[in-house]
């Protein structure tokens, strides 16, 4: 059985951030694949104005080297709000003979009791979390089957996220090293975020 992580999120741009948590988490797991899944509507997340289609875009310029990243557009195919529990069965019944990891940053398993379905997905996948050096994790103090369902894994600490990659942006400063060139090109040539040729 093939072992796959699901890497999800606005991608509002990807950044080297993404890709550097998606490629520890699947040399430390040993993961066959790593799938970069950008949600339709994120229920958490306030979006930018970008199109999911221009959000997939990025993604896939971003991961074209990568022979083990591919680009996932299941969530953004079915619309409306991006429920994992929803997605997660899906990808079952179309990949039986796929293991499913769900990547997600250390920070964010302290929210999982507050996840829709969280006591379903977690029987059907397992949570790989990414402690960053600084992160505040309590897994302790977690339900049980929480606590068994996710796994942790080292992550460089790597200060980029998205919004500071707008915020840089709307000042008028650079992004480059903070998203691959292939990313920044199609930014620039798209006219993103007030970028401009």
């Amino acid at each position: 059985m093939s072992k796959v992580g699901i890497m999800g999120g606005a991608f509002d741009p990807i950044h080297h951030g993404h890709l550097l948590a998606a490629e520890r988490a699947r040399e430390q797991f040993k993961l066959d694949e790593v799938w970069f899944m950008p949600s339709h509507t994120p229920p958490h997340k306030h979006q930018s104005g970008v199109s999911g289609e221009q959000r997939l875009a990025m993604v896939e310029e971003a991961i074209r080297s990568n022979p083990a990243f591919k680009p996932l557009d299941i969530e953004l195919r079915r619309g409306g709000v991006s429920y994992t529990v929803e997605t997660v069965k899906e990808l079952r019944q179309m990949y039986p003979d796929i293991e499913f990891y769900f990547i997600i940053g250390a920070d964010m398993v302290n929210y999982l009791p507050k996840w829709e379905g969280i006591e379903e997905l977690a029987q059907m996948l397992r949570f790989i979390g990414l402690q960053r050096p600084g992160s505040f994790l309590e897994l302790d103090a977690l339900p049980p089957f929480i606590q068994d369902a996710v796994h942790l894994a080292e992550m460089p600490l790597v200060d980029i996220s998205s919004s500071m990659i707008r915020s840089r942006i709307a000042a008028g400063h650079s992004i480059r090293y903070m998203v691959p060139d292939s990313v920044h090109d199609y930014m620039t040539r798209s006219g993103l975020y007030g970028l401009h040729p």
